[in-house]
């Protein structure tokens, strides 16, 4: 399929991806309902999803704005959450490296997790189509899913306004964020990785504006690289 036109490409990409508008509708809709409750206006809340379209790293900082946490600690939360774009990104240098630049900034603006799956295993199964091509498909997956992230937004934002207050939809959102990594637990190093966040918040718990919330993240990564250190080299024995 070295053939293949990037307008074809793009109608593949549109259709392959097309199944996770499913997933995306609940989590779209319930951040904006729960940014609405947190007191973002309708502005902010789509900026939000606008800026960082990443539903992992805006459900952590919804979770630390919630707790009052200063801005300086929710940007780094938020950055550490999504350190894996960096490792999609460069997963994705020997396909689009060569593409022009305003392509490479759109793919980078679109890299989040569904796109870059689905395009990441459609290039290992056709490695002869052409940059343009391979571009085109990667956009044809992730521009419709980021539209409905967009508008389901807006719609979660304009329905949290009639939800009273008394319902108290607090307790979602951590049970939302748990929802977004539980299936992400994949190994032991993921489950050390796990348990240690937990404990260690947990710990400092009583510390200002989110740090035990940090502190925990920065200890799980160290633990996660040890144990998945040590496995390594036990099954290299």
């Amino acid at each position: 399929m070295s053939d293949m036109t990037p307008k074809s490409a793009a109608i593949m990409g549109a259709k392959n991806g097309s199944p996770f508008i499913l997933v995306l509708l609940p989590f779209a809709v319930l951040f904006g309902v729960l940014a609405n409750q947190a007191g973002l206006s309708i502005e902010a809340a789509l900026g939000f999803s606008f800026l960082v379209i990443a539903g992992s790293a805006q459900f952590a900082a919804l979770q630390l704005l919630t707790e009052d946490a200063a801005i300086p600690l929710i940007l780094l939360a938020s950055l550490s959450v999504n350190l894996r774009m960096a490792m999609y990104s460069a997963s994705l240098v020997p396909h689009l490296g060569k593409a022009p630049i305003w392509q490479r900034a759109l793919v980078a603006y679109l890299n989040f997790d569904q796109a870059f799956a689905v395009s990441s295993a459609k290039y290992q199964d056709e490695p002869d189509w052409s940059i343009s091509a391979k571009v085109a498909y990667f956009l044809g997956v992730a521009a419709p899913l980021a539209t409905v992230w967009y508008i389901m937004t807006l719609v979660g934002v304009l329905v949290g306004t009639s939800i009273p207050q008394e319902w108290g939809l607090d307790f979602i959102l951590p049970i939302t964020f748990i929802g977004l990594f539980a299936p992400m637990l994949r190994t032991l190093a993921h489950l050390a990785a796990a348990v240690t966040s937990v404990l260690v918040a947990l710990f400092f718990a009583d510390l200002p504006s989110g740090m035990g919330v940090l502190i925990g993240a920065f200890c799980a990564m160290i633990v996660g690289v040890l144990v998945e250190t040590r496995m390594e080299k036990r099954e290299a024995q």
